[in-house]
């Protein structure tokens, strides 16, 4: 199993990297990311530190970890600037935190995600056709998600990127040792979401396969 988005207490979670990690791992979980919550206030500090954690678990754990951040409730306007200097960092995947319908995300924040150009948008609320047509075009992954209140625009973003056939990875948004879901579970959120459970499947490929491009000369 894979899991793009999580947090540690780098940001808003209760776990180490470390304990998260192993968590995650004796879950059946084989490849992971943790993607802290970050402005400009605080990335020059996360993201070196959970470069440096993933390097290390990485040469001792059969479970393989991805170094991100998840850009959160930063003006629209700063998006792609932040996400080449989170780069610059050492960050591997670049998150943004999505216009959720259960927080005051600003208005603007998803297009803006898109057209910088990064990989994942979470949990995009109530995204316009548009917006999805546009991350199709540039590669960007829409999420479906199993964290409550998040996951209440499950269906409409499934709906719309099966439309427009933009690319569908499934996160958990992990913050605490029960939000790691379990098979079971993630097949019935993306049931949930009006999607075949053979759609779990196809979600994960594609999630692997753009973990693998991220994570090399990682070492």
């Amino acid at each position: 199993m894979i899991d793009l988005h999580s947090h540690s207490l780098m940001s808003d979670g209760v776990l180490l990297p470390s304990e998260l990690v192993r968590r995650a791992e004796v879950r059946g979980y084989r490849y992971w990311a943790i993607t802290d919550h970050a402005d400009t206030s605080n990335m020059d500090h996360v993201v070196p530190r959970l470069v440096q954690v993933a390097r290390e678990l990485n040469r001792y754990r059969t479970i393989q970890v991805l170094p991100g951040i998840e850009l959160t409730h930063v003006p629209p306007e700063t998006i792609g600037e932040l996400t080449a200097r989170s780069k610059e960092l050492g960050a591997r995947l670049i998150v943004v935190h999505g216009e959720t319908i259960a927080e005051p995300v600003p208005p603007g924040t998803n297009r803006a995600a898109i057209l910088a150009g990064v990989h994942l948008l979470a949990h995009p609320g109530l995204i316009t056709a548009e917006e999805v047509r546009l991350a199709a075009e540039k590669g960007v992954y829409l999420e479906v998600t199993s964290r409550k209140g998040h996951s209440l625009t499950n269906g409409h973003v499934a709906r719309l990127a099966r439309e427009y056939e933009a690319q569908l990875v499934l996160n958990s948004d992990t913050h605490a040792p029960g939000d790691i879901v379990s098979l079971e579970q993630r097949e019935r959120v993306v049931q949930g979401a009006g999607l075949g459970v053979e759609a779990l499947a196809q979600m994960d490929r594609a999630a692997v396969g753009l973990f693998n491009r991220l994570i090399e000369g990682l070492d």
